[in-house]
C-alpha cells in the first residue's frame, strides 16, 4: 500500500527543489525554537529589571549560550537594559494576555503583530505603523503620518485587512494607540482574538521591534529626501523591497515568495 502523504511531500519537495526531510526538520526545529523563546520570555518577565542577558539566561535555563543567542536573534528578543532614572508611568491595567506564549504561528494570516516607530526628518517627526504576519514575516499593512494615535494604527490595520484574510490573533504592545476603544472595537467586531505584551516587556513583541530596528538601518538617513511626498514614497517602496526582494534570514527567501509557496503547498 502506497503512503500518499509521503508521495505528496516528495512531489512538493521536488517542485520546490529541496529535500523531503526539510518538511519534517523545519517543523521540529521551529517548535523547539518557539519553546525556547517562550522560556526566555518567561525568565525575562520573572526577573524584571535585573538585566538578564544571554549568558545569565543560558545559566538559568541550563541551555547552550549560542542557542540562546540564536533564538534571541531569530525572534528579536532584547532584554531590559538599565537606563537613567525616569518618572514612573501610571500602571497599565492588563486586559488581554500574551497569546504568543501559548500560540505558535502555524499558517499565513494565523497571527499578526503590530507596532509603530518614529522617524526624524528635518527636526520634524513622522510615524510609520506596520502590521507583520508572524508566519510569513511579510509586512501586510502599513500607514505613515505626521501624527501618532489611533488613526495611524487603525489605518495600518485596515490596510492589512483590505488585501488579506483576517487573522485569528492580533498582537501588540499596551500602547494607548492599541488600547484605544476605537481600535479594540475593530478587532472585536471582526472576532479577532486580542493579544498584548505585558507592560514593560518590549521583547514580547520582538518581531516588530526587530523589524523596526533593521528597517531603519536599511532605509538610511531620511534627511536625504527634500519633500514630504518623496519621503513617503520611498518609505512605501522600502517596505515593498523588504517583502519582495530582501531575503529573510530565518526563511532563506523573501517573505512574499515564502507566502506563495505556503499557499501552493
Amino acid at each position: 500500500m502506497i503512503d500518499t502523504s509521503t508521495v505528496s511531500k516528495a512531489l512538493r519537495a521536488r517542485e520546490l527543489g529541496i529535500y523531503r526531510g526539510v518538511f519534517y526538520y523545519r517543523k521540529k526545529k521551529i517548535e523547539q525554537d518557539w519553546q525556547s523563546k517562550c522560556q526566555i520570555e518567561g525568565i525575562l518577565r520573572q526577573k524584571g529589571k535585573h538585566a538578564y542577558g544571554s549568558r545569565r539566561l543560558a545559566w538559568h535555563l541550563k541551555l547552550n549560550r549560542k542557542r540562546i543567542q540564536r533564538v534571541m536573534r531569530l525572534f528579536g528578543i532584547k532584554p531590559y537594559r538599565r537606563r537613567s532614572w525616569k518618572p514612573k508611568k501610571k500602571a497599565i491595567k492588563i486586559e488581554y494576555p500574551n497569546r504568543l506564549l501559548t500560540n505558535m504561528p502555524l499558517w499565513r494570516c494565523h497571527i499578526w503583530a503590530a507596532d509603530f516607530t518614529e522617524i526624524a526628518w528635518f527636526k520634524k517627526k513622522l510615524y510609520l505603523a506596520t502590521v507583520i504576519d508572524l508566519y510569513t514575516r511579510e509586512i501586510v499593512g502599513l500607514a505613515v503620518s505626521k501624527n501618532k494615535g489611533v488613526q495611524l494604527t487603525a489605518v495600518a490595520l485596515w490596510n492589512a485587512l483590505i488585501y488579506n484574510p483576517k487573522p485569528m490573533i492580533f498582537h501588540s504592545d499596551n500602547g494607548s494607540e492599541y488600547r484605544a476603544i476605537a481600535f479594540v472595537e475593530i478587532l472585536k467586531n471582526l472576532n479577532i482574538l486580542i493579544s498584548r505584551s505585558a507592560p514593560g516587556c518590549p521583547w514580547e513583541n520582538g518581531y516588530q521591534e526587530s523589524f523596526n530596528d533593521k528597517w531603519k538601518v536599511d532605509f538610511g538617513d531620511p534627511n536625504r529626501y527634500q519633500s514630504f511626498g518623496e519621503l513617503i514614497s520611498e518609505i512605501y517602496h522600502s517596505i515593498w523591497i523588504y517583502n519582495n526582494e530582501r531575503i529573510h534570514s530565518s526563511l532563506k527567501m523573501v517573505p512574499v515568495e515564502f507566502a506563495q509557496k505556503t499557499i501552493a503547498a
